[in-house]
């Protein structure tokens, strides 16, 4: 399969796509049905609809479709979750939040999540997969986002430990759908200035809903309505986990801050940004 996959790399590559030969065995995995390790031993013959399939998801990826959302599911962490464009593709970037959220859930004790804005779940649901005694609450305002994260729940086999609530952050009936005082808070919020979102790539702005992109005039706004409802939802002793965007930690620390958490730490991602701001009650 060597001919073929150094074809698809090419046509990715002189289309400036990121990464074109990683896309292209992925490509080729999902349409062969094989794992992505044995496309280079495969020979060159491809069926007439394994070459239409391949040919279909060329010419979505070429018009700066994410080739997660031309699939339908994206690696995130340890798992593969259902995705699609009512829910934001999930970043390596916030893998550092789950890594930071497992360190402080410990392995056998009960303990209740929280995670605001939860999209496709890929947080939180990576969190009760790590740790069997877990249960989690999952809110967002999209009802068809919740119905990919009900998917994937089912899929990874964690729908008896999660309860998917579709409200607004501000709903006066939220606390009566929630199982609080919990453990933990975990959000990765809209977090884009305003002005910001044309600037963003073609692959982000077009087809992630731009309700989970944009973050108000300085990008702070969501911040502000979580900090001002999230405390009273945590246990004494309890931590809250937020993503945030490039030069943003320091000002969400502090709105935080200013509700009476206490910051603990201030974590960078693999390409040395602030990404993930701890803050404990």
């Amino acid at each position: 399969m060597n001919r073929v996959l150094t074809e698809i790399s090419t046509t990715l590559s002189r289309a400036g796509i990121e990464s074109p030969r990683l896309e292209a065995k992925r490509i080729l995995s999902f349409v062969c049905n094989k794992d992505e390790n044995e496309i280079a031993l495969m020979d060159d013959k491809l069926s007439p609809k394994e070459a239409k399939k391949i040919a279909a998801i060329i010419t979505q990826r070429l018009a700066h479709k994410p080739l997660d959302k031309i699939l339908g599911t994206k690696g995130f962490y340890k798992y593969d979750f259902v995705v699609n464009e009512d829910v934001l593709s999930p970043r390596p970037d916030t893998e550092v939040l789950v890594e930071e959220a497992l360190k402080l859930l410990p392995q056998e004790q009960k303990v209740k999540i929280i995670d605001f804005g939860t999209g496709s779940g890929c947080i939180l649901l990576s969190l009760l997969a790590e740790r069997k005694n877990a249960y989690g609450q999952g809110i967002d305002i999209s009802s068809k986002a919740l119905l990919v994260a009900k998917k994937n729940a089912d899929i990874l086999e964690l729908s008896n430990r999660v309860k998917w609530i579709n409200s607004d952050w501000f709903d006066e009936k939220l606390s009566e759908l929630l199982d609080s005082p919990v453990d933990m808070i975990v959000s990765n919020p809209p977090y884009i200035p305003t002005q910001d979102i044309t600037s963003l790539e073609d692959d982000v702005k077009n087809y992630d809903p731009m309700s989970a992109l944009d973050g108000g005039k300085d990008g702070l706004y969501h911040y502000r309505q979580l900090a001002s409802i999230t405390p009273p939802l945590l246990q004494t002793g309890g931590h809250i986990l937020l993503e945030v965007g490039i030069n943003q930690a320091q000002a969400v620390a502090e709105i935080f801050e200013q509700a009476g958490l206490n910051l603990v730490k201030i974590v960078a991602d693999l390409g040395q940004i602030e990404r993930c701001v701890i803050l404990k009650k």
